[in-house]
């Protein structure tokens, strides 16, 4: 008899626990629906946040997601929602998860190393650059009103079409910028750098959109220049668009101890794995230097609330940023980036 009721007490106390493991890890019964939503919401965000934790750029969208890693958070909170909502307890810890990775994540990305601005010597120039998409020339105008307002002594152009370089060709942008190479094209393979400094042609980064590179004669001190315009991460493409990333690093990574400044519209963030190793070889983002890590720069249309910031201004340690502003200019799908940067000797 003892053994009898000793049995079915036990079988009570496993068919609670079942019931418990249940409860945890299945919603109450009439929620599939807000169940599945939530679900496939958590599992998007995780497979980008594991890419992301792996050092990996993934396979398309997980590249395009990365762009926009913060906004992760909107999908987050709608899944913890949902979960609440149908009473999932493991929902709604595995969002509380993800928003927590996703916060870590947000943070400035920092390579570590040299601090940024970390330079030896005195100041010997302060220089001013900007970087501008013109989105196949359409933004020319507004470039140049940009050119005459800020007077920036070096301009990395990217998109330049015939009427572009035809412009920057005018006389009048010819005194101010004696110094130049432009390169045309397709409007949207067109490049330019301008400089009130002396330069000197040099080979630039090979890659289907032109990337032309100098360098200039400043202070006393020879600055490398390079304008950086990778293809995007488009579907089908996304072996391009890291191999020129890559370029772009091994550029950086040759560089030894000659100062180095490369600009432009990298179609990548902080969150893409081939972008953080072209900051892992002790290039530093001037925007993240001056506190401005996550403004975006594109698309126009939606900035600053919403967007990713795929235009930078990466410098080696001879060089400090002191400043960094993004400029909104008409008709063109990106926004200029203008900082100011003192340059130190070696």
């Amino acid at each position: 008899m003892e053994t009898t009721v000793a049995a079915d007490r036990a079988a009570v106390r496993e068919s609670g626990r079942r019931a418990a493991v249940r409860r945890l890890l299945w919603p109450r019964p009439g929620s599939r629906a807000t169940t599945w939503c939530a679900l496939v919401a958590l599992g998007v965000v995780s497979v980008v946040l594991g890419c992301r934790a792996v050092g990996s750029d993934g396979v398309t969208p997980v590249p395009q997601l990365l762009a926009f890693l913060p906004w992760l958070l909107v999908p987050v909170l709608l899944a913890l929602l949902l979960s609440v909502a149908a009473r999932w307890p493991l929902g709604c810890g595995w969002a509380l998860v993800a928003a927590a990775v996703t916060g870590w994540f947000i943070q400035p990305y920092d390579p570590g190393g040299a601090a940024p601005g970390a330079a030896r010597g005195p100041v010997v120039a302060r220089l001013r650059v900007l970087t501008a998409n013109l989105e196949f020339g359409q933004a020319t105008d507004g470039l140049l009103a940009a050119l005459r307002r800020e007077r920036p002594d070096v301009v990395a152009v990217q998109e330049c079409d015939v009427h572009c370089a035809d412009a920057l060709g005018s006389a009048a942008l010819r005194k101010a910028y004696p110094y130049r190479d432009i390169v045309t094209g397709s409007p949207a393979e067109g490049s330019a750098i301008l400089s009130t400094h002396p330069l000197t042609k040099a080979r630039g980064v090979s890659g289907e959109l032109s990337m032309p590179g100098a360098t200039a004669r400043i202070g006393g001190v020879t600055l490398r220049l390079q304008v950086a315009h990778p293809m995007p991460p488009m579907p089908g493409q996304l072996g391009v668009w890291r191999t020129e990333l890559g370029r772009l690093r091994a550029y950086a990574a040759g560089r030894g101890d000659e100062p180095t400044l490369i600009a432009g519209d990298f179609n990548a963030t902080q969150d893409h794995a081939a972008f953080r190793a072209l900051l892992d070889t002790g290039m530093r983002d001037s925007a993240r230097a001056a506190g401005l890590s996550r403004t975006p720069s594109w698309p126009s249309t939606t900035t600053p609330v919403l967007g990713a910031q795929i235009d930078h201004v990466l410098v080696s340690d001879a060089l400090r940023p002191r400043t960094a502003r993004f400029l909104d200019l008409p008709h063109t799908d990106h926004r200029a980036l203008l900082v100011e940067l003192d340059l130190h000797t070696g």
